[in-house]
């Protein structure tokens, strides 16, 4: 790019006229040139725009580093985590001051705690000596506890390559397989299956195994999906006695399973797939536990004997909820802990087995005490216990690890992650709050401040959504976020349709031809967050990242008075272009969330919100995109197209910055010091803009 090709608003990137016809619609795409990454005026306006950002940030450079100094007292760079039997092993992972990676130990010991020297399992940051990424995919360690299966990606692209160490002596054995997903072994210790992905597609389709020693060449393949809208998946049940293989799309799936103990044997299908039915399998005393949405969209739970699991045998333990997601249902011996979403938070029931059969016993709910926060499973890998872990955060409470008595329902705290440099909780208060849509739908949002910060109506607010995939915006406490509060930012967590947080009919409510409920409760989230007080107006920031990026898109297309400034993280922005190229990984799995455009309905809802289709003349916020070259899940061309269109037709001031990590995948930096210069910069811009620096 040639410095004429730069004015005071950024690189001006060269325009080829390129246009199609699509059911009777044309489409225009100038800069489709960009998707030629090897074309080196591709990486000359990529690096062109980074040092326009650059200069653009020049100005924020203490800030920025007194931003990373803040975070990074907030952080205890020397830590271990909570170790958890396997085994005749507690395994545990420690981090060092200064080093990027975390290090995978053990010890050996017994139920009442480790009593041998420590072990080096795995160590990421010896791995990553002479790297500039490095992704850990998978670590899964033999039953005889001898043999590491792992696998890792050096690049970014979310292919990861599979090796197995000897854990008795630290040597690498031969084994080395490329684009590698799941990895189970087999009870023998001595034979791995793995799955692995498409070259052109990055969908997971082909299941082989492998017995040590022998060349993968020879390896024999078990299965292929023929289909291109499914992905497979393998691992073990909790009780290590059967290998189940899933195939899934994103709204139906089909399992099969093996018993452990043999690997050559025949894999049985489990039941057969239906559209739009999901279903997923345990197995405890010798009986299938299925949880399936087979008669509502929230899930049951049935049982099954393994001799005959297909559907026609399902007995009904929990019945579907119109107002509970069954989300999740962990398997014991004595117990299982079944996880529910209602009112878009987390709820566990633990509930006994009383005798051998399938029935349920007594029942308890675990409480939790605020009115925001976010609970998961712990690592719980012993199934003939009486104990069980969780893991609990909130906006307010830094993460935490409790163990739950079954017997006496008493917990005991194992650990909370500390917080040094100052942080006092009770400084900072959350709330849960619902805001209207425009159709009337009661639309959830979470919120955090500083108490002595508050100025009702005056704050610089910051909204954040996601809303695709039935995921569940996660409401944790992060440490970085600290410098924002401490700087009178009041931060939401806007709980839009196409998320999980209300249920898989949430979902159905912000995907496909309903997908602009996305967009608009988002817009009504905001409005309605300024007009109680909660910012100023004039002082509102968006955020979002991946599909939240095609959220953010959206939105400053819809309303871009409403915010001051954007940051928009590897954003799905370029729709149209993307969704009719099968070509591309993800896409044709994506009809399920998206549609499918080779049908004209569905091309024509989609083009009405894409938003590189849809800017125009207009007024814009300041705006921050930034992307990845090496990014697998959004290809960074799509960021790239969207920034240099848009500076052709922004009629306004404000800053359009585009910064593309060079030497990284979807999700940016990989070393825990490097991410944190990157959140620097975007803090920095949105302290700027908010003016509240």
């Amino acid at each position: 790019m040639s410095a004429e090709q730069t004015s005071a608003k950024g690189p001006v990137a060269e325009r080829k006229h390129t246009q199609r016809m699509v059911h009777g619609h044309t489409l225009v795409d100038d800069y489709a040139w960009l998707r030629e990454k090897e074309d080196p005026a591709v990486a000359a306006y990529l690096e062109a725009e980074n040092a326009y950002t650059s200069a653009a940030m020049a100005g924020t450079e203490e800030l920025q580093k007194q931003l990373y100094a803040e975070m990074l007292s907030h952080i205890q760079e020397r830590d271990v985590s909570v170790p958890f039997l396997d085994g005749d092993y507690w395994y545990y992972s420690r981090t060092e001051e200064g080093k990027q990676y975390e290090t995978y130990c053990r010890k050996r010991g017994t139920a009442e705690g480790p009593t041998g020297e420590e072990e080096i399992v795995l160590d990421l940051n010896a791995l990553a000596e002479g790297e500039s990424f490095l992704s850990l995919g998978t670590m899964t360690v033999s039953d005889d506890a001898h043999l590491l299966a792992y696998s890792i990606d050096n690049r970014g692209f979310r292919q990861y390559t599979l090796r197995v160490k000897d854990l008795r002596t630290g040597e690498m054995l031969p084994e080395r397989v490329e684009r590698v997903g799941s990895v189970v072994w087999a009870t023998d210790s001595r034979t791995l299956f793995y799955t692995v992905e498409d070259e052109e597609q990055k969908r997971q389709y082909q299941l082989f195994r492998h017995e040590l020693g022998r060349a993968h060449t020879e390896d024999a393949l078990v299965y292929e999906e023929p289909d291109e809208r499914f992905n497979i998946g393998a691992g073990r049940t909790r009780d290590d006695r059967c290998i189940i293989l899933e195939s899934a799309s994103h709204t139906t799936t089909e399992n099969r399973y093996l018993p452990a103990d043999r690997p050559e044997g025949v894999w049985t299908l489990i039941a057969p797939r239906r559209d739009e039915i999901e279903y997923y399998v345990d197995h405890r005393n010798g009986r299938f536990y299925i949880r399936v949405n087979d008669t509502g969209r929230n899930f049951r739970l049935v049982t099954a004997p393994v001799e005959s699991p297909g559907n026609e045998y399902w007995e009904e333990l929990i019945p579907q909820r119109d107002d509970a997601m069954l989300e999740e249902v962990d398997l014991f011996a004595g117990f299982c802990a079944v996880w529910e979403r209602r009112q878009g938070l987390q709820h566990v029931r633990v509930i006994g087995f009383p005798g051998e059969g399938p029935e349920l016993g007594v029942e308890r709910e675990i409480a939790f005490p605020e009115p925001v926060y976010t609970v998961h499973p712990h690592v719980n890998r012993t199934f003939e216990t009486g104990k069980y872990r969780y893991a609990y955060q909130s906006l307010v409470t830094p993460a935490s690890v409790f163990e739950y008595d079954v017997a006496t329902a008493g917990q005991v705290l194992l650990k909370q992650v500390p917080v040094p440099g100052g942080f006092e909780r009770e400084r900072y208060a959350s709330e849960r709050i619902f805001v209207k849509a425009p159709d009337g739908v009661e639309v959830p949002v979470s919120l955090v401040w500083r108490r002595d910060k508050r100025e009702p109506g005056r704050n610089p607010l910051w909204i954040y959504g996601y809303g695709s995939y039935g995921y569940s915006l996660q409401v944790g406490f992060n440490s970085n976020r600290l410098s924002l509060l401490d700087r009178g930012l009041v931060l939401a967590y806007a709980h839009v349709r196409g998320g999980g947080d209300m249920g898989k009919a949430w979902h159905d409510a912000g995907r496909l031809m309903n997908k602009r409920n996305t967009f608009t409760d988002f817009i009504a989230v905001t409005e309605a967050l300024v007009a109680r007080g909660y910012g100023g107006a004039g002082r509102v920031a968006a955020e979002g990242g991946s599909a939240g990026g095609l959220l953010m898109g959206a939105i400053v297309n819809l309303r871009p008075d409403l915010y001051r400034a954007i940051i928009a993280h590897v954003p799905f922005v370029d729709v149209m272009n993307t969704m009719l190229d099968p070509t591309l990984p993800l896409t044709v799995p994506e009809y399920e969330e998206w549609g499918d455009p080779n049908e004209k309905a569905a091309f024509e809802y989609m083009l009405s919100y894409s938003p590189y289709d849809n800017l125009a003349a207009a007024k814009y916020p300041a705006m921050l995109v930034k992307t990845s070259l090496w990014d697998s899940q959004v290809m960074y061309w799509e960021p790239a197209k969207y920034v240099a269109k848009l500076l052709t037709l922004k009629q306004d001031d404000h800053v359009l910055l585009l910064h593309t990590n060079m030497t990284a995948g979807h999700g940016g930096a990989s070393g825990r010091y490097d991410y944190l210069k990157e959140i620097a910069m975007d803090y920095a811009f949105l302290l700027v803009q908010l003016a509240a620096v």
